[in-house]
């Protein structure tokens, strides 16, 4: 039996099976290929998103190209203790995660165009963003200013 197949095909080999209908390459259905290329191919939100401390009011402003993947970027750092703004992340470790929230604040309309590069209207509109909240006496935590 060939040990680089996998269960699945040895088992196939020892009873003398055929795959099942339908199986390509590796057993992988043509349809899971289809929604794993079509997964690989769905435009992300892009927009502008804070880190909330629910305690103190403070804020970490920043935009990304996918905010669902810079939420999980940002919460595995902050988890380890391996967040840059060293403030935000005093504070996570002296608070607790439960005293944060992540929300999108404005999010970007898919271009048509997929080369289209959206940084400076995220830039834009991050700073629109940081124009308001500091306006209205929100306070930002270090890292927000950056660009």
């Amino acid at each position: 039996m060939s040990g680089s197949c996998g269960l699945f095909h040895d088992l196939l080999f020892l009873y003398n099976l055929k795959p099942p209908l339908g199986a390509g390459y590796n057993g992988l259905s043509m349809d899971r290929k289809q929604l794993i290329r079509e997964y690989k191919q769905t435009r992300r939100p892009a927009g502008v998103y804070r880190v909330l401390n629910r305690e103190t009011g403070k804020c970490l402003l920043g935009s990304n190209t996918n905010i669902q993947a810079i939420f999980n970027r940002l919460r595995f750092q902050l988890e380890r203790g391996l967040f840059p703004d060293a403030d935000l992340q005093k504070d996570w470790n002296d608070l607790g995660p439960d005293a944060f929230a992540f929300e999108i604040l404005d999010e970007l309309e898919p271009a048509d165009d997929p080369d289209y590069d959206s940084s400076e209207d995220l830039r834009v509109l991050k700073q629109m963003w940081q124009d308001k909240l500091c306006g209205s006496g929100v306070a930002l935590y270090p890292r927000s200013r950056q660009k």
